[in-house]
């Protein structure tokens, strides 16, 4: 039975990290990506023009 308890917690962390990549591709898109988007890019261009100066 030691291998059970040993393969447990790594099964779990594993299911559990499958749910996180799962959630995190659902949420990427949607109704906000425009929005997201324009956010970021509003960012790289405010940090490139702090760096030029």
């Amino acid at each position: 039975m030691q291998y059970v308890s040993a393969l447990v917690p790594p099964l779990v962390m594993a299911i559990g990290f499958g749910f996180l990549v799962r959630a995190i591709i659902r949420s990427q898109g949607g109704a906000q990506k425009g929005k997201e988007d324009a956010a970021a890019e509003a960012l790289v261009r405010a940090s490139q023009q702090d760096a030029a100066q």
